[in-house]
């Protein structure tokens, strides 16, 4: 199923050819929506493109598409503005149909992916011993969201922590322990979380500080590799602890995601440098095991080079993540693999994906891509700490979150002298709290920081969780008033009338594009703004319009375009990873 913007695309570029023959097979008719309704809806501006190759006056260009072009049943008659625009209308009959189908299918016109690509997504990814803090954030909800909209789209997707669970962290942490809490590494659930964490401060403290304490580390570290019963159970519980306080997060934000920490790659690692060496790519640096980048360089105009193996003979995390690699390309069968961490990690990802390329790892056809993301940073302008300089726990932000949002409904509760139960003001507090941190990132550009603020995030007005909630509920309100039952009205005509009808239909039209664009680039901004911008037109859609009191048979039709604009938000705000209300 083409998408209305496709099938206009295809025509134009069907009509190019028959104009000036096959050469021009393929050339994009640079297909633009128009500034000015008036103007109509989309302008192919492909004419000034074609000028100094045709040798001929733009005009004259689009002349000869539009004698071509077979577009009846879709638009009025093409129009050619100023010095060669094509200006293409729909037909009101013609977006009645289109809207008719949407709102019949319950996939609201989107089409299935073909073809179907097996995709992993590896995002959040925290550390062991440490408590997820913002900065898990945005990997996290960007992970979901992207998730979602590919199994959506009907990718088979695979949701993958990469959690830090390995390497010399654990030798420190063990051995601090085993010197002040023992019980902590010989029975599940002897401390909690927090004093997890300062255990690992201080373990942290005397590995930097304490040169026996680095020797010691290091051998319970080779204990742990190598499998040693006491290290192993230590290990274990240490991992379990922080699952479970992972988990409470996980649940609480609603995010599916299945656990394949570097201890996982661990065993792939021997072959890793065993491929890298059979290749001639492996070379002794310094005592280390390296591969020399190409298009890299250090300080000094070298080529720079990546370190697969330490000098003590151990791994590091990019010979983790090249190990990743291999497993995933090869026995996963992955035709595309996500990356969703911060942007300071773009250039290790970019060295570790050439060497990947270099070892013959990552098939033709498959696509490795580094998903970067900006700074949240706190109204100063500064990255976002608390008072005492702290970075801020993940959980104490989505506990504030909930909270202020307890407040305003309680005071919207207040102001309007309504009665509402304990149980509908948690909810609707948690809904909004929740969405509003999410809607927050997610309508970012993810590349950029940004700004966060509780009051602006929760503010019924703009471009916020609360203000897309509002219009979901404002049509629920609509179907109690009236007694209206949305899934018995399917057999009745749309009727679009009043411009501003128009405008809400055009705008559901676009979903499956929007869509397509961010299974293929990834932004998530752009379905938040898609759906900003429709709250909007059906608001203004509204407040022009009446429904319940609407003669037949526009009552009919205007309680369809609710109802379709109702749905519509609800899928974009579940690929977002937000709920809705009925009532708020």
């Amino acid at each position: 199923m083409l998408s209305t913007l496709d099938d206009l695309k295809q025509r134009l570029q069907t009509a190019l050819v028959h104009a000036f023959g096959p050469d021009l097979a393929g050339t994009d008719p640079v297909l633009v929506p128009t500034n000015n309704p008036q103007f109509g809806d989309y302008q192919a501006n492909v004419a000034m493109s074609l000028a100094k190759r045709l040798k001929d006056k733009p005009r004259a260009i689009a002349t000869k598409i539009v004698e071509h072009l077979t577009i009846d049943d879709l638009c009025e008659p093409p129009q050619i503005a100023g010095p060669g625009f094509i200006n293409l209308k729909f037909k009101t009959e013609y977006l009645q149909g289109q809207l008719k189908a949407v709102y019949l299918d319950p996939r609201l016109g989107v089409p299935m992916a073909n073809p179907v690509q097996r995709t992993i997504v590896d995002f959040s990814s925290p550390n062991i011993a440490k408590e997820m803090h913002v900065g898990h954030l945005r990997s996290t909800i960007i992970g979901e969201c992207i998730a979602r909209t590919l199994e959506f789209l009907g990718h088979d997707v695979l949701r993958l922590n990469h959690v830090g669970d390995w390497g010399t962290q654990f030798g420190m942490l063990i051995t601090h322990l085993r010197d002040v809490c023992p019980e902590a590494i010989t029975e599940s659930s002897a401390i909690d979380i927090g004093d997890l964490v300062e255990f690992y401060k201080q373990a942290k403290k005397r590995f930097d500080e304490d040169e026996d304490f680095k020797t010691i580390s290091r051998e319970a570290v080779v204990d742990l590799q190598s499998g040693e019963k006491t290290a192993r159970k230590a290990w274990q519980l240490l991992c379990e602890q922080s699952r479970k306080e992972f988990q409470k997060i996980y649940d609480r934000l609603d995010i599916t995601i299945q656990e394949r920490g570097e201890s996982f790659y661990n065993p792939f690692l021997d072959d890793v440098a065993k491929d890298l060496t059979a290749l001639g790519l492996l070379e002794e640096n310094q005592g280390a095991q390296v591969v020399f980048l190409e298009g890299f360089t250090n300080k000094d105009g070298n080529p720079q080079p990546l370190i697969v193996q330490k000098s003590d003979g151990g791994f590091n995390y990019a010979a983790t993540d090249l190990a990743a690699i291999r497993q995933r390309t090869i026995d996963e069968k992955a035709q595309r693999v996500i990356y969703i961490t911060d942007a300071g990690q773009a250039n290790h990802f970019a060295q570790v994906f050439q060497v990947a390329k270099r070892a013959h790892w990552i098939p033709e056809g498959v696509e490795l891509v580094h998903i970067p993301f900006g700074l949240v940073k706190g109204e100063d302008g500064k990255k976002l700490k608390t008072r005492s300089g702290e970075t801020i726990k993940l959980k104490a932000l989505l506990d504030e979150a909930v909270t202020r949002s307890e407040q305003d409904l309680q005071q919207r509760i207040k102001d309007e002298n309504r009665q509402e139960s304990e149980d509908f003001i948690r909810e609707v507090s948690t809904a909004v709290g929740l969405g509003a941190v999410k809607y927050a990132d997610l309508s970012q550009n993810r590349t950029s920081d940004y700004i966060f603020s509780f009051d602006k995030m929760l503010a019924l007005q703009g471009n916020t969780a609360p203000y897309m909630l509002y219009a979901y509920v404002r049509v629920q309100g609509i179907s109690r008033k009236g007694d209206i039952d949305f899934t018995q009205l399917g057999d009745a005509p749309m009727v679009l009338e009043d411009d501003t009808e128009l405008a809400l239909a055009k705008h559901l039209l676009a979903l499956d594009t929007i869509l397509l664009e961010v299974e293929r680039d990834l932004f998530p901004n752009r379905l938040c703004q898609y759906l900003f911008e429709l709250s909007q037109k059906f608001n203004q859609f509204y407040d022009r319009c009446s429904v319940l009191q609407a003669e037949e048979p526009q009552r009919t039709s205007r309680l369809m375009l609710c109802d379709l604009t109702a749905r519509t938000l609800k899928l974009g705000l579940t690929l977002l990873g937000i709920q809705v209300l009925e009532r708020m």
